[in-house]
């Protein structure tokens, strides 16, 4: 679907690079000197986001998976319904970033008008532009419940196997990952990126634009579990979201209030439930 113009000079690699080769200087333990090494970083840039050439925000994001990233922050910020509301998406560079145009239905215009914020670009926060307290939590139903339990090993399953499914990760060491995970704990899609809250839009981009069932898996995110990460995830119907690291109190308070499994802290075999624990298999629940 989305078109692409040649690369200007500021992007030494093509536009889904997930990282660039740069040069180093790196002191070894058995060295008293720096030594210059090539390395790789992982690629940052400006992206921003224009629905039917009105200006709507501006990220810095890893410029891989750019489709996925416009249909997953159109559907959690709530300027589209489904992934049949975006008829089109074109990718532009610029000397300043990407600017990636998205054109969707006209009864969606409403939603962006309302949701309209000029955001900053930053990876860690994720409010910022926001200008007034109401727009921080937007206003979900509770995420249905789940029709059967999570198995334990599947949890477990699914958080060693996100170790091994980044490569980004692996060669920068300087970004997270989103997966979404089947019944059993198997990986079935992963999303990169430099900031946490845009592997999650990545992730839940690559999903709407399927056949798409949240009752039939669960979501694994490399990172803590930020507020906006479960309210991303409730936004899109998932109701079990397990983190690497620890979540906030407000990420916990706002799980249990929108029905969402949440469980975090992975450390081996061990996870501490911070939501909703009888979601949970009778082994660890009881």
């Amino acid at each position: 679907m989305a078109s692409l113009k040649p690369a200007p000079s500021w992007c030494p690699a093509e536009l889904s690079a997930g990282h660039l080769r740069a040069t180093v200087w790196r002191r070894h333990p058995d060295s008293h000197v720096l030594l210059a090494e090539p390395d790789e970083l992982v690629n940052e840039v400006p992206i921003a986001l224009e629905y039917n050439g009105i200006a709507h925000a501006t990220l810095l994001a890893t410029p891989n998976d750019l489709e996925d990233f416009a249909y997953g922050f159109s559907y959690t910020e709530g300027l589209i319904r489904s992934a049949s509301d975006v008829y089109d998406i074109e990718l532009e560079e610029t000397e300043n970033g990407i600017i990636v145009a998205v054109t969707i239905a006209s009864a969606c215009l409403d939603s962006l008008k309302r949701r309209r914020r000029a955001m900053a670009g930053r990876t860690g926060c994720g409010l910022c532009g926001i200008e007034n307290l109401e727009e921080v939590v937007r206003p979900l139903q509770p995420v249905a419940a789940r029709h059967e339990r999570l198995a334990t090993f599947a949890i477990i399953r699914a958080a060693q196997q996100l170790r091994n499914a980044q490569p980004v990760h692996s060669t920068t060491g300087a970004s997270h990952a989103a997966a979404w995970a089947d019944a059993d704990g198997t990986l079935k899609a992963v999303r990169e990126d430099v900031g946490r809250h845009n592997a999650l839009d990545k992730l839940i981009g690559s999903l709407i634009r399927k056949p798409f069932d949240p009752q039939c898996g669960f979501a694994v995110i490399s990172s803590r579990a930020s507020f906006e990460m479960v309210q991303k995830s409730a936004a899109a119907g998932i109701n079990a979201l397990i983190a690497v690291s620890a979540p906030t109190a407000y990420a916990a308070r706002m799980a249990q209030n929108l029905n969402l499994f949440l469980a975090g802290f992975m450390r081996g075999e061990s996870f501490t439930v911070y939501a909703h624990p009888e979601y949970l298999s009778k082994e660890i629940s009881s």
